[in-house]
């Protein structure tokens, strides 16, 4: 056999490697001061490893910026009283927020420099930013570590001194309804030991002074699986408290204008019943998969807030072929957001209601292509004709769009440019579809330069397959870098993700997780067999609780991909789970199961990329943590690395890099994180044999 490479090299995993230990849990240990220089040791392993591709990185990242918009304004927004936008200059990573009155846009001001808050900082997060209801006063919260640790900070506008009120609360704020000259209300949420956020406050402030009284508790959530949220209906009348598991819902409901009211539930929680609100006048509507996995909408006189669902009347009810992904609502009507099972295509559906919900108008609204991306803007106006949308797809960048609703005219508001040689239209998007292990057709996501799509080409495979969550079609910059080159970009919609509306999460998720896997590496053949990608070139990359799926494929087929990137990765399923004291792992039973039940546990450790890691021969790992992430802890990274280190029997580098500095998210600012990016990207095309000479481009 083969001597394992990380025993025997002198690498880290070698020096640091305790007998007594061998499965590396002593880097838990975060005070361990060896746990920090074994994290820096593996730095300076991943930096002298990477040297000679750091001219690469240099040159993709100043290609990535000249590709882009750097100095950028939004699209204005005007409320009641001001129009509201941000600027971000060229040279900087935050924006600044500017405001006008309405119709005098001669008499702008700047009344928040992020900018200026995050020059004091390393790392600098903005959570949340809430205008009071008079448009006078901003309140926001602010990480500057990267635990996910907000402080509130307040100022009245547009030049007041910022007052800092409360530290170690949730990101999300909102304000109460009961704004007076000299007082208002404020909502937020604090966390438990777990960091769950596990009660909702009430924040009575003195705005003659900026400051705050104690603050009172609103409600609180006991359950260790549930998570707690707060939000107002766009009509102004309702605060939500919205207290939901990854599978089921229960919302509270609290006058907007009497934020001291007692919260009133509007439907008690039911095992595995999923519900979201919204409020006309008079109505409620709720849609909920009560009666079916792909939800339906019901509405109930607002006079009978706690009615069981069965007292509700049905609006639009439960379809096999679509999932009822959200509603929002308006003072004309409703906004639907219908997912298409066969197509893995979300349209919007808009009703045109009366007040005995009487149906005048009932449309879908045009796609500019399919796939893409269709999305309702938010839209602060509840009686507003003119919406927001913003679409974009894998070949064409965001666009944002003015619907007139009362004539169907689209007026084009800003279109994200694109410089550089390669145009949106050069590139090509295609849609395959793989046939799973149990023969079900998953689909596949392709794009690349149209004049090299009759040859098979070097191809990175993204996947995520968790949560519910969807990979709709997303227009990248920086991906623009490796489709010159010669690459091609494919996402794996596995089981797990919400593509194919609820029943494809379903298929997925506990029980049904090897679905996710199969799905993986169907989607790497299908690319073969369509003579999309070159069997002996696939990156496979994963992030978070991708790295989940990409880890576990890893293991059990290595010489599929010639690399994979494992960013923030989470592989240490079984004994994260078997942890309820760190945060997330409780919400987490009802997406991977409880392993206190034996069966669970086996199911769980079946699957968990460090409880399968053997001696073979691994292809080149790319493996990414952060030191402050509080959702997949630092040490998971580094434990799989550490391990597979230990078992590699090839030549494959087996690389981690730990950002000291940042959180789940990654490095802050957006220049720090296009580095990072451009750091990844060299790697990629390295592993993909295309860090050398570009195919020409067609004059």
């Amino acid at each position: 056999m083969k001597a394992q490479l990380g025993m025997h090299s002198g690498l880290p995993a070698a020096r640091y490697y305790r007998a007594n230990d061998p499965h590396w849990h002593w880097l838990e240990e975060r005070e361990d001061q060896e746990v920090s220089s074994f994290l820096e040791a593996a730095n300076q392993q991943h930096a002298e490893w990477f040297a000679p591709l750091a001219p690469l990185e240099e040159t993709l990242y100043k290609s990535h910026l000249a590709r882009r918009e750097l100095a950028i304004t939004s699209l204005k927004t005007a409320l009641d009283h001001f129009t509201f936008w941000s600027e971000t200059g060229a040279d900087d990573d935050y924006p600044c927020w500017w405001r006008h009155l309405n119709h005098q846009p001669e008499q702008h001001e700047c009344f928040f420099d992020v900018r200026a808050r995050a020059s004091e900082h390393d790392f600098y997060d903005l959570g949340d930013m809430a205008l009071s209801p008079d448009e006078q006063w901003l309140a926001w919260t602010e990480d500057t570590q990267g635990d996910e640790r907000f402080t509130l900070w307040l100022k009245a506008l547009p030049s007041g001194t910022p007052v800092q009120l409360l530290n170690d609360i949730g990101a999300g704020l909102c304000w109460a309804e009961d704004q007076t000259t000299t007082t208002a209300t404020l909502l937020f949420t604090r966390f438990d030991a777990t960091q769950r956020p596990d009660s909702i406050w009430r924040l009575p402030l003195l705005l003659t002074d900026a400051s705050a009284e104690s603050p009172e508790l609103v409600l609180r959530e006991d359950d260790p699986e549930f998570w707690l949220g707060i939000g107002k209906t766009r009509s102004r009348t309702w605060l939500l408290l919205e207290s939901g598991s990854k599978d089921t819902s229960e919302i509270h409901l609290v006058p907007a204008a009497s934020p001291t009211s007692a919260p009133r539930c509007i439907l008690p929680r039911q095992a595995g019943v999923e519900y979201t609100i919204e409020h006309r006048p008079g109505s409620f509507y709720c849609l909920h998969n009560q009666t079916g996995a792909h939800f339906q909408l019901d509405y109930l006189p607002e006079s009978l807030i706690g009615q069981p669902l069965n007292h509700w009347e049905k609006l639009i009810t439960h379809r096999e072929d679509a999932t009822l992904e959200g509603v929002d609502a308006f003072s004309w009507g409703l906004m639907l957001a219908e997912r298409d099972h066969a197509q893995a295509q979300v349209q919007l559906r808009r009703l045109v209601l009366d007040d005995q919900h009487h149906c005048s108008v009932d449309e879908y609204l045009a796609l500019p292509e399919q796939p893409c991306s269709q999305m309702l803007e938010d839209a602060p106006h509840f009686g507003t004709e003119v919406v927001r949308l913003r679409e974009e797809s894998f070949t064409q960048p965001p666009s944002w769009f003015s619907l007139d609703l009362t004539n169907g005219q689209r007026t084009l508001l800003k279109r994200a440019p694109v410089y550089g040689n390669l145009q949106p239209e050069q590139l090509i998007s295609r849609r395959l579809w793989a046939t799973s292990q149990d023969g079900e057709q998953v689909p596949v996501s392709v794009v690349m330069r149209a004049d090299l799509a009759d040859r098979p080409l070097p191809t990175l495979l993204y996947g995520y397959g968790a949560y519910g969550e969807a990979l709709d079609p997303w227009f990248s910059i920086a991906r623009l870098e490796l489709l010159e080159r010669g690459a091609a970009f494919a996402v794996a919609h596995v089981r797990g993700g919400g593509e194919r509306g609820e029943p494809w999460y379903l298929n997925g998720k506990m029980s049904h997780k090897e679905n996710s896997f199969n799905d993986f590496m169907a989607a790497r053949e299908v690319l073969i067999e369509q003579n999309v990608s070159e069997p002996e070139q696939i990156v496979a990359y994963g992030a978070s609780a991708g790295g989940l799926l990409v880890g576990a494929c890893v293991n059990r087929a290595p010489d599929a991909f010639c690399a994979a990137l494992l960013d923030v990765p989470f592989l240490d399923v079984l004994r994260t789970m078997q942890n309820p004291e760190l945060p997330l792992t409780t919400a987490e039973y009802s997406e991977w199961g409880n392993p206190e039940a034996p069966e669970v546990a086996a199911r769980i450790r079946a699957y968990s990329p460090m409880d399968n890691i053997k001696p073979q021969a691994y292809p080149a790992l790319w493996i990414e943590g952060s030191w402050f992430d509080t959702r997949v802890s630092y040490w998971e990274p580094a434990k799989f690395y550490a391990q597979v280190s230990q078992q590699q029997q090839g030549d494959a580098p087996i690389l981690m890099r730990t950002d000291m500095s940042s959180g789940h998210g990654g490095a802050s600012g957006r220049f720090k994180a296009w580095r990072d990016t451009a750091r990844q990207d060299a790697f990629i095309l390295w592993a993909l044999g295309l860090n050398g000479q570009t195919p020409p481009m067609p004059e």
